[in-house]
């Protein structure tokens, strides 16, 4: 599906399925069932990440983007979640149903701390 396709075909349904908030990404990336797509430049991922994560800055996507697992959902995200918009905007043009992280990477840190933190990182391995 193209851009064009995209956007003729977009409605309150599309609005609200592209979107995964922080805690239901936590339970997703527990179950396995989902990728994290750090989507911010190199210099912004090694400064800081979240992990499970791969990064892939926004002006490599269309390079990259292939590479993405067919079995898992995947999950744009940056800071604050512009980048990742234009991110899961793109995926989606290219047939892949991918969401964007309303709560952004900030709001994620925010939901993976104290026990919550611990408890992901054993049921990961981290």
């Amino acid at each position: 599906m193209d851009l064009e396709t995209f956007l003729r075909n977009f409605n309150y349904e599309t609005r609200k399925e592209m979107k995964i908030s922080a805690k239901q990404l936590v339970e997703a990336l527990k179950e396995g069932k989902a990728l994290l797509v750090d989507i911010r430049f190199k210099e912004e991922y090694k400064t800081w990440n979240v992990q499970p994560s791969i990064n892939i800055p926004l002006n490599e996507l269309p390079q990259k983007y292939q590479t993405l697992p067919k079995d898992k959902l995947i999950v744009t995200a940056c800071p604050h979640k512009d980048r990742a918009i234009i991110a899961m905007t793109f995926l989606r043009s290219k047939g892949i149903p991918a969401k964007y992280l309303v709560d952004g990477l900030t709001g994620l840190v925010e939901v993976l701390r104290g026990d919550t933190a611990k408890e992901f990182a054993d049921k990961l391995n981290l």
